[in-house]
């Protein structure tokens, strides 16, 4: 008996719909990354790319334990000296919740080609509507 090697045209990709109100980021992102990797699958391989879409609504509903809301940062540079800027959380959630998501989703998956395929399946919405009802997606419990 051989092993299985998952080719591209034997991949099928599912669409999951994840619901991040009233759960937290590290639980969203962690899901997120699961199903983009495709290691649910029982045709898992981690040199093919084998994962499914994911779509995360309901981003600005998502919660914070303890003091993270005030005392997490989100760090960037612009690549001149002295530039480090910081955003507080609060003020990231109230702006952009999408973009904390994908942060959170980009840092638990590896760093390489097969990563940056993923998250052009991953699209994350603030509110409860999306527009891919035409893929029939599949709500996740998580």
């Amino acid at each position: 008996m051989s092993t299985y090697m998952p080719k591209a045209g034997d991949i099928s990709r599912d669409w999951y719909v994840l619901d991040a109100d009233g759960r937290t980021l590290g639980d969203v992102a962690t899901e997120a990354a699961t199903l983009l990797r495709g290691k649910h699958k029982p045709t898992f391989a981690p040199h093919a790319d084998c994962g499914d879409n994911v779509i995360v609504i309901n981003a600005e509903k998502i919660v914070f334990t303890g003091n993270k809301l005030e005392q997490k940062k989100y760090y960037r540079h612009t690549g001149y000296i002295g530039h480090l800027k910081e955003v507080s959380y609060k003020t990231l959630m109230a702006e952009k919740p999408e973009f904390a998501v994908e942060k959170a989703v980009k840092g638990m998956l590896s760093n390489n080609s097969l990563s940056k395929k993923a998250m052009t399946r991953l699209h994350i919405y603030k509110g409860a509507e999306h527009p891919h009802a035409a893929q029939k997606p599949q709500a996740r419990e998580f």
